[in-house]
């Protein structure tokens, strides 16, 4: 009879401990725009069409158990709306500059599909990229980047913003001061394209900018206090315009390796935010400029250099009261990597997260992914760990949306 008893109440625990669901839990994917990663879908130019895609997938999005999605509507200093300061974005209409025709709105469409789903809808921005391929890329005459090209600097095959230009940090800011005004978005999201990733052998050129502004400073700490700026200024914008609409940002996986600095993480990382990126989203969290954190952690549990779970075990105790959201990489499955063969891959990673009380949710990338159902992976979160729907954890700084 003991044995009974005892059993039933190990069964029991079990369960619980597998198939309970929290009641806040952020479930966001990416849907990527440029280069057509996930919408719309290449040389699709009807409008209906690509309305029809993007509904399909919310409706994936929503029987998997998502309430969020966030989606790149500025991805290279262009837009997926009318915008009275940039143009129509090529990867929309096949030629930048080019409204859609017949005329609609794209992120007006897409934030009442969203919004009618219940999802909150979060307005993906590239701050600095402008020219995504030089030579190949289709740029509009009135482009930003042919009235002021003072404000710009070739890197590789990509023409970026200097971020050490302030006219140009205040155009970014002004670009997104008009979205949020004018949309109902849920949060505004960048993700971790700040200063380029190096390209080896080759270094960033903004050694004029810096003579002109670097006060004294050395380069290093000149280029994160630029990434600094333009987040404050953002930040505030973003808060001027509507208190209750969200920053978040979507950072490399590794701030700094522990051998740099004591802070850091037990990784050994090739690249960081810190060193290499010049964001610290350190600073960013403890000012509480923004309102969100989602590292990328695209690594596997157990990965020698970056590992997910040092990294998950690392991000929680670096929120500072800030929300955290972890970014999976679950488009790996179609990588030759072992580990992300392993159908229990994604399962152990959610179940690793939701030990930590300071992290709050997922994000997935990318939304195309979804589409295969990959190792089963949307059953399990249709069938178990997404069964019942959760809602949005609250940010008890910020007010209310009015009604």
């Amino acid at each position: 009879m003991r044995k009974n008893i005892l059993f039933f109440l190990l069964f029991t625990l079990y369960y619980f401990v597998s198939y309970s669901q929290p009641k806040y839990e952020f479930r966001g994917v990416w849907i990527a725009t440029v280069d057509n990663i996930d919408w719309p879908p290449p040389h699709t130019f009807n409008v209906d069409s690509q309305k029809a895609d993007y509904i399909s997938q919310l409706d994936l999005h929503k029987q998997n158990g998502m309430n969020a999605v966030i989606v790149q509507v500025r991805p290279a200093t262009d837009a997926f709306y009318p915008s009275p300061y940039e143009p129509w974005s090529q990867w929309l209409t096949g030629k930048q500059g080019q409204p859609p025709v017949p005329y609609y709105d794209p992120l007006q469409f897409m934030i009442e599909e969203a919004h009618k789903r219940g999802f909150e809808f979060h307005a993906w921005c590239n701050p600095y990229r402008a020219n995504f391929s030089i030579g190949k890329a289709s740029i509009a005459p009135a482009h930003i980047t042919k009235l002021h090209p003072e404000w710009f600097l070739k890197y590789g095959s990509t023409l970026y913003f200097d971020p050490g230009n302030k006219e140009g940090q205040q155009w970014v800011v002004n670009v997104i001061s008009d979205m949020v005004r004018r949309y109902d978005i849920d949060a505004v999201h960048m993700d971790d394209y700040f200063y380029p990733y190096r390209i080896a052998g080759k270094e960033f050129p903004d050694t004029a900018s810096y003579r002109l502004y670097g006060n004294g400073m050395n380069k290093e700490d000149w280029r994160r206090s630029n990434t600094d700026s333009i987040i404050f200024k953002l930040s505030r914008a973003i808060k001027q315009e509507k208190p209750w609409v969200k920053f978040g940002i979507s950072p490399f996986g590794v701030w700094r390796n522990l051998d740099k600095d004591p802070e850091g993480s037990a990784t050994k990382a090739g690249v960081t935010n810190y060193d290499d990126l010049y964001a610290d989203i350190l600073v960013w969290l403890r000012q509480g400029w923004i309102d969100y954190v989602a590292p990328q952690i695209y690594w596997e549990i157990g990965f020698n250099r970056a590992a997910y779970e040092v990294l998950l075990d690392w991000w929680s105790k670096h929120a500072y009261g800030r929300q955290l959201y972890i970014g999976h990489g679950i488009y790996k499955f179609e990588e030759n990597n072992k580990a992300w063969h392993d159908p229990t891959q994604l399962p152990r990673q959610i179940q690793l997260l939701r030990q930590y009380p300071t992290v709050q949710g997922s994000i997935y990338f990318s939304s195309k992914t979804f589409y295969s159902n990959p190792y089963g992976w949307n059953d399990s979160l249709q069938n178990n760990y997404y069964k019942e729907p959760a809602l949005i954890p609250p940010m008890d700084w910020l007010p209310k949306k009015p009604k």
